[in-house]
């Protein structure tokens, strides 16, 4: 079948890419799904800085490649073998497969799982090759989502299944953004009630870690960030405290608002500095977790000595440790008893002809979470 997509021929782009467009929208040929994989009607589809580095060239993928990974939709046909969905399900994706049979699967952390890994970085689905196409040959899986685009077809181990009244626009969000951000807080760092969290990067992911921390208890919660808008929208979660990144004192200001630094640290700006500030904002004893993806290039230099006498944690967190099967459903659920805002993270939405002026948005700061609406 024929679909309208967004496809990147090439990454390192000028800016504004509203000029140089990036993106192309695209009439591509998708097949349809094979054994163990699933057709979805896309929805919505969140622009995402993991999207953003693979366009500026940051993040290198094989190209030509259909983009996007944070998307929900409806699944329209599915493959020999998948019995658990069916035409009509509303569906999350996951930008990580999980095939739970390889190591990593069969101890509990199906976000490392490594044929996943392995099949995401060729550009491939879980199960081996590509589904979409041109006239030019085979288009690259992004992801194993390539959600930028009216309809996907995915391996069923990239979906997880919702409630058929949770709204496409929030519903995207679960995918990447909360799992990330708040599985961070509760699966990496193990937040506990009373402890001290000090979020870096008011994105959509650290704007979810700050919900997360105000969900598990933490107290205080500290939010930074360069932009004073994003600051205001964190303290709108609850009651937390403030600091603007670009003040020279934001590292000692963290600090004395924490007693002397923070527990738990997480850092979501993508930026071996701001990596380097959460660093020295975490407390002797504490932990501090990055899902933040800067350059491949970017480093981190830790004082060995510190590390030791200090008794200190450096840990990454990617999707947030999560189990997808258990926790969209848990955080789902606490969405909607309020204990995570998950909406507020909704900056607006737009066409999918829009596209490459969100990314210009998005690469200046100025938007949390910007949704392409099918």
């Amino acid at each position: 079948m024929d679909i309208r997509a967004a496809v990147l021929r090439a990454a390192g782009a000028a800016r504004p890419y509203a000029d140089s467009r990036p993106l192309s929208i695209e009439s591509v040929r998708l097949d349809p799904p094979g054994s163990d994989e699933v057709l979805v009607a896309i929805k919505a589809a969140g622009l995402c800085h993991s999207d953003l580095s693979v366009i500026d060239g940051n993040r290198p993928r094989p190209l030509p490649m259909a983009l996007g990974h944070e998307a929900a939709g409806v699944v329209e046909a599915v493959g020999p073998g998948v019995a658990d969905l069916n035409p009509g399900d509303r569906v999350v994706m996951v930008f990580m497969p999980s095939c739970r049979h390889c190591v990593p699967c069969e101890t509990g952390r199906p976000a490392l799982c490594e044929p996943g890994a392995a099949a995401n970085g060729k550009g491939e689905l879980l199960a081996g090759g590509r589904r979409l196409h041109d006239e030019g040959g085979d288009l690259h899986h992004h992801l194993g989502c390539s959600a930028f685009a009216e309809k996907a077809v995915v391996s069923r181990r990239s979906l997880v299944r919702v409630p058929d009244d949770l709204a496409f626009e929030h519903a995207a969000l679960f995918g990447c953004a909360v799992l990330t951000g708040v599985g961070a807080v509760m699966n990496t760092a193990a937040v506990q009630p009373g402890q001290s969290v000090a979020v870096v990067g008011l994105g959509g992911v650290g704007l979810a870690s700050v919900m997360g921390a105000l969900a598990a208890g933490a107290a205080p919660v500290v939010a930074v960030d360069l932009f004073d808008e994003k600051l205001a929208l964190a303290r709108s979660f609850g009651d937390l405290l403030t600091v603007n990144a670009a003040d020279p004192d934001a590292v000692e200001k963290v600090r004395a608002l924490t007693g002397g630094g923070a527990d738990v640290v997480l850092e979501m700006a993508g930026s071996a500095r701001a990596l380097d500030a959460a660093w020295r904002m975490t407390r002797r004893g504490g932990t501090t977790v990055t899902a933040g993806l800067p350059p491949p290039d970017a480093v981190l230099p830790v004082n060995i000595v510190q590390l030791v006498a200090e008794a200190r944690t450096l840990k990454g967190a990617y999707i947030g440790d999560a189990d997808p099967l258990r926790d969209v459903p848990r955080y789902i659920d606490m969405f909607r008893r309020g204990r995570l805002p998950i909406d507020r993270l909704l900056t607006r939405t737009i066409t999918l002809d829009q596209i490459n002026a969100a990314f210009d948005d998005l690469a200046d700061g100025r938007t949390v979470r910007t949704v392409v609406t099918f």
